[in-house]
């Protein structure tokens, strides 16, 4: 399948809510012929979503503030210019130091982005986090997700 160019400048894309973020989709699916996906992610500090299982791989590359990300009970601290890999169904989260964290996402094929996608219309933007990871089960269950007892980073 060809795909076009696809120009994302600053303050442009699809903005979707999270509990623990706002993600701003870059270059979706749709933009890349299905191959990969790029999310921006502003994560303010608070509690982020408990540890979890997803079937796609992923990589994080910090752009500002700092956080910590838990894959596979290791802990790893990340500043601007930082990244790490998620292996599929490695059980991970992060937690944000400071205010803020900003952070690129990047995912192969379009899972990813439809998990967004459902998480914004199943959980009401400003939803307490207790209540909308009740929210989440059923979207998670759809997306192949598990959530994973355990610490948080």
């Amino acid at each position: 399948m060809t795909t076009r160019a696809h120009l994302s400048t600053a303050g442009e894309g699809v903005e979707l809510s999270s509990p623990d973020a706002k993600v701003t989709v870059k270059a979706g699916a749709e933009h890349t012929g299905g191959a990969y996906e790029l999310f921006e992610i502003d994560a303010p500090r608070g509690p982020a979503v408990p540890l979890h299982r997803t079937p796609w791989a992923k990589a994080y590359y910090v752009l500002f503030g700092r956080m910590a990300v838990l894959v596979d009970g290791e802990r790893y601290e990340l500043g601007p210019g930082s990244s790490i890999t998620v292996p599929p169904g490695a059980p991970h989260t992060f937690t944000v130091h400071g205010p803020s964290v900003q952070f690129l996402a990047f995912s192969l094929t379009g899972a990813m982005g439809r998990f967004f996608r459902d998480v914004d219309q199943a959980v009401p933007e400003g939803t307490p986090l207790g209540e909308a990871v009740a929210r989440l089960g059923p979207v998670a269950e759809r997306h192949g997700i598990t959530m994973v007892g355990g610490p948080q980073p």
